[in-house]
């Protein structure tokens, strides 16, 4: 039972008996079979109310608490009546988005009077109710504890038997593993299972398994279901995802169910209804193989009705289980900008922007990109990223010599528009080296390279080098380097997983570039914002090597060398190191500068009249808003949802939500079917947070983002998993059913190959399919120490707009980290600001504004009227960056970036100087197309950014730390 706003659950907890004392005398004596699920209720404190003042009562004493009863006394303070006792009471400390439930340890409050009360020995108490705060957080009926003698006498009438089946419908989620449910008592074991659904209805139920001893390998096998007229739904229609899936990455796999003795584990099973099944009762067989196997007859009601979309709208029956199994958007179809790879003779590989030609031992021999020093347009002039190929080195111990490995050949096995493959063998007599990789069109190289010892080896090192041509390699990201110019000495790291989130680096320059990352077959991907250090990156043993192994940067020669070494170590013959690799070549592609300044971005949910009235053109819809109350889970509210963007459309406004696996809200429907899963969706931990997660899911998780006003509590992911599968499904759904244009990302919890099927659902039939990456900066402790660019490059070819972000600070870093790290655009990308509502002036140089109106200061409207002003659309961005930026301040403390069109060119300039400064622009008349002796530069006014002001060729131009101008040069 519950009773909603019926007291202060934060001061009082979740959970109350309702106690009648109707006598006699003044001393009640109560009896409370309350059947808890928590552990030690010794260890909780008990507040008794007095019903009717609200006063707590004092004089009381708990006589015994188990999880079975409570039996205490009081004194009651009102005579005959109503009494409240609150068994469960706690308070919450630590951040507000990030509380520790915590609860009242008992305490003693009863006068000296009291302890010499007698206790009636009668109970004189009734107990009319046990109430929770509302529905959700209701124990009942799945979380109401068998008491232990009725688990004994269940367990002693069935001897001899290794587990019992309870089967239950959709409608009553297992919770429970260590308890069994007071509802089994009461309907004992069962052999048969009765449902009913429509056609086309994904109908889930579950097996609920008892192990009485250890069970190993639990493996059910479906019949097919027959009527009574030998109309069929083939058991292949029948799915339990416990026992077996499909991964986020499209491989079929068989799922290990172990259950210890004296736990219960459920099983979910999913029977997808086809449409054309006619209506009647269908039955067949699940058969339980545990030891001694056990078979549940199913009879299955079809009905007349229908459910087109297998029922998902309904995702409170669990019509969605099926949907972790899914393969939708595996397919890797080229995405648009890309462009399909085209194999040019038998070594080169052109993709968009971009050439990769291999050697005969499948490393590149060169990687040449063809954008602009600007990165707006993609040209026919190429920049060579390598100095030489890429290579290894296995050197020998004894004589400090390299093994000569001779190259068998490349062969190409895969030829796809998205995806093309080789393969190729170096060997010598002592060791082998295979090859197998991958490009796909957007620009990712794939590396497997397995080391095989054929004798015993003694080695001093085994190296890959990666040879950079000088030019290129200006800038550096990762390797606990911030985003900035590389370092002019060498520069030396060693693996530290347990700390940093650290395992390659970016290294280029704005228009060609290469991420790359060392990793072994063991490879997983850890967790990030805030979380790393509970999941960090595994040590991948080839290169890491116990500690030997690293990476120096620095000139060497004619090169800019990457050198990454593992160190000495031993083989036998017979053994095997995987030093794999991952590589990016960057930029993905060039800027879209128009749709930069047209894309305007409103970050709050409000009217769409009012966000219209802005002059923002995209609103981004964030959790904890009345059509998106549930973090990551945007199922609930979502016909509000289609509501407010039927009305958004029709306004000429564009539709995001947030939607991400980082974590997940409680109130997910199927939060109890995933629990069953182990840990294969939810991260392990030790607990904690919030008081509904401690109350229904107990341990062995780890407790996320919080939002105190709606009590909306996530746990945390596990990082790759069959939830992703969940995720773009639900994504296209939304799409299709609700009409979201896009998403907003929060810091991202999946991989490159999410992300790409993510977009494509999300643009599937013309839709816009908008993606914008917020991050927190990451390079801190709890994060490992890993740029926010870094680390979500991979995601970088399919985003539409970067917001980086909290903590990112705009005062104190120089322009070299700006380009790198804030603003997207060596990766083909732009961005906005967010920490304090960013620097304005400086936010101009690379394109960036702030978005309204998320954060204090945050209010880009009057930059907005200067860029209409002005004239903005099919302007040329030519930044500080390029030699061929037509103005120039003589100070590399203030660049100046130019946005040209015939006759007339905005200039942003800012100031990373430390004090006031006087500038005299230089510049190149002709490259602007401007007649100098007819030209005008004007500081349009900008509320709060600049004044009015007019300024004259060879004029000086004062500059405050920390401020700029846009000044507009007309013909």
């Amino acid at each position: 039972m519950s009773c909603p706003g019926c007291w202060n659950a934060d001061s009082l907890g979740n959970h109350r008996a309702v106690i009648r004392f109707d006598g006699p005398g003044s001393v009640a004596h109560v009896y409370i079979p309350w059947r808890r699920r928590d552990p030690d209720p010794a260890s909780h404190r008990i507040i008794i109310q007095d019903g009717n003042t609200g006063a707590r009562i004092n004089d009381a004493t708990a006589i015994t608490l188990t999880r079975e009863a409570g039996e205490l006394a009081f004194r009651p303070t009102s005579g005959k009546g109503t009494y409240y006792v609150y068994y469960l009471p706690y308070r919450n400390e630590g951040k507000s988005n990030y509380p520790k439930g915590i609860y009242w340890k008992p305490d003693t409050t009863a006068s000296p009077e009291w302890a010499h009360t007698t206790v009636p020995i009668k109970l004189n108490c009734t107990v009319a109710a046990i109430q929770s705060i509302d529905t959700f957080n209701t124990f009942y009926p799945m979380e109401v504890i068998a008491t232990r003698q009725e688990t004994l006498a269940l367990r002693q009438k069935y001897p001899g038997s290794p587990f019992l089946v309870f089967p239950e419908d959709r409608d009553h989620s297992i919770r429970m593993r260590n308890d069994l449910p007071y509802r089994w008592i009461k309907k004992g074991p069962q052999s048969t299972f009765a449902g009913s659904a429509a056609r086309g209805e994904n109908y889930a139920f579950q097996l609920g398994i008892y192990a009485l001893q250890p069970l190993n390998d639990v493996r059910l096998g479906f019949s097919d279901l027959r009527d009574a007229g030998g109309h069929t739904i083939g058991k292949n229609a029948i799915e339990c995802i416990n026992t077996t899936g499909v991964s986020y990455d499209g491989h079929p796999f068989t799922k290990i169910v172990n259950i210890p003795a004296g736990q219960v584990q459920a099983l979910w099973c999913v029977v997808h209804v086809p449409m054309t099944a006619t209506p009647g009762v269908y039955t067949g067989t699940v058969h339980i193989e545990a030891g001694t196997p056990r078979t549940v007859t199913i009879h299955l009601t079809v009905t007349h009705g229908q459910k087109p979309d297998g029922g998902v709208g309904e995702p409170a029956k669990m019509t969605r289980l099926g949907w972790l199994n899914s393969t939708l958007a595996q397919d890797n179809s080229v995405i648009a900008p890309y462009t399909p790879l085209v194999l040019q003779g038998d070594t080169a590989i052109n993709l968009l922007g971009r050439t990769v030609i291999l050697n005969p031992s499948g490393f590149p021999q060169q990687i040449r990109t063809y954008f602009s020093p600007e990165n707006t347009e993609i040209t026919t002039i190429p920049n060579d990223l390598l100095a030489e190929n890429i290579h290894f080195h296995f050197t020998r111990k004894s004589d400090g010599k390299d093994i000569r490995l001779k190259a068998q050949g490349l062969r190409f096995l895969e030829k796809t528009p998205g995806t093309i493959t080789w393969q190729a063998t170096s060997a010598a007599d002592e060791l082998k080296m295979e090859v197998h990789a991958s490009l796909e069109f957007d620009g990712f190289l794939s590396y497997t390279v397995k080391v095989t010892a054929l004798q015993d080896l003694d080695l001093k090192d085994i190296v890959m080098h990666i040879p950079f041509e000088k030019a290129v390699a200006t800038y550096i990201m990762g390797l606990g380097l911030k985003g900035g110019y590389r370092p002019d000495s060498m520069y030396r790291w060693k693996w530290d997983v347990a700390h940093k989130n650290q395992d390659g680096a970016w290294i280029g320059t704005v228009n060609a570039g290469l991420q790359y990352s060392l990793r072994d077959e063991h490879y997983v991907r850890p967790l990030n914002t805030n979380f790393y250090l509970q999941k960090p990156l595994i040590a991948p043993s080839s290169w890491a090597n116990d500690g030997n192994g690293g990476i120096y940067v620095g000139i060497k020669g004619k090169s800019m060398l990457a050198n990454n070494y593992s160190g000495p170590r031993q083989m036998k013959k017979g053994d095997t190191l995987y030093y794999n690799f991952n590589l990016l070549i960057t930029p993905f592609h060039a800027l879209n500068t128009d749709a930069q300044w047209a894309m305007r971005f409103y970050h709050k949910y409000d009217a769409p009249q009012t966000i219209k009235a802005t002059g923002a053109t995209v609103v981004n819809i964030h959790h904890a808003t009345p059509i998106n109350p549930y973090i990551n889970y945007p199922f609930i509210a979502w016909r509000e949802m289609k509501g407010f963007i039927d009305t958004a459309h029709a306004l000429g406004l564009e539709v995001k939500i947030y939607n991400t696996v980082r974590e997940l809200s409680d109130h997910a429907y199927e939060i109890f079917a995933l629990r069953s899963l182990g840990t294969e969706i939810y991260s392990p931990g030790h607990g904690g947070g919030f008081s509904w997660l401690q109350e229904h899911l107990g341990d062995d998780y780890i407790p996320a983002w919080f939002v105190p006003e709606i009590k909306d509590a996530a746990i945390i992911n596990s990082g790759m998993s069959r939830w992703h599968n969940y995720y773009v499904e639900g994504m296209n759904w939304l799409v299709n059913n609700v009409g979201i244009d896009g998403i907003y990302l929060d810091d991202v919890a999946f991989d490159r190959v999410t992300m790409k099927r993510i977009k494509r659902v999300l643009t599937q039939n013309g839709h816009p399919g908008i993606i914008d990456l917020h991050s927190a900066n990451q390079y801190n402790p709890r994060d490992g120490f890993m740029s926010s660019a870094n680390l979500y490059m991979e995601h970088f070819p399919y985003l539409n707009r970067l917001w980086f972000g909290e903590y990112f600070d705009y005062e104190k870093n120089t322009p070299d980290f700006f380009l790198t790290e804030v603003s997207g655009i060596p990766f083909g990308l732009m961005g906005e600001m967010l920490q304090g509502g960013g620097n304005p002036w400086r936010g101009m140089v690379y394109g960036m504004t702030n978005r309204m109106p998320w954060s204090d200061n945050a209010d880009p409207r009057p930059i907005w009227k200067a860029w209409d002003d002005f004239g903005m659309e099919g302007t040329k961005m030519v930044g500080y960056w390029s030699p061929n930026c037509p103005v120039r301040t003589g100070t590399s403390e203030i660049p100046a970036t130019v946005f040209k069109k015939p006759g007339a060119a905005l200039v942003a300039l800012a100031s990373w100087a430390t004090q006031d400064t006087t500038i005299r622009l230089t510049i190149d008349w002709q490259a602007l197309g401007i007649d100098s002796a007819h030209a005008t530069i004007e500081a349009p006014e900008i509320r709060n950014f600049q004044p009015a002001r007019h300024f004259a060729s060879g004029d000086g131009i004062p500059v405050e730390p920390g401020k700029g101008w846009l000044l507009v040069i007309r013909q």
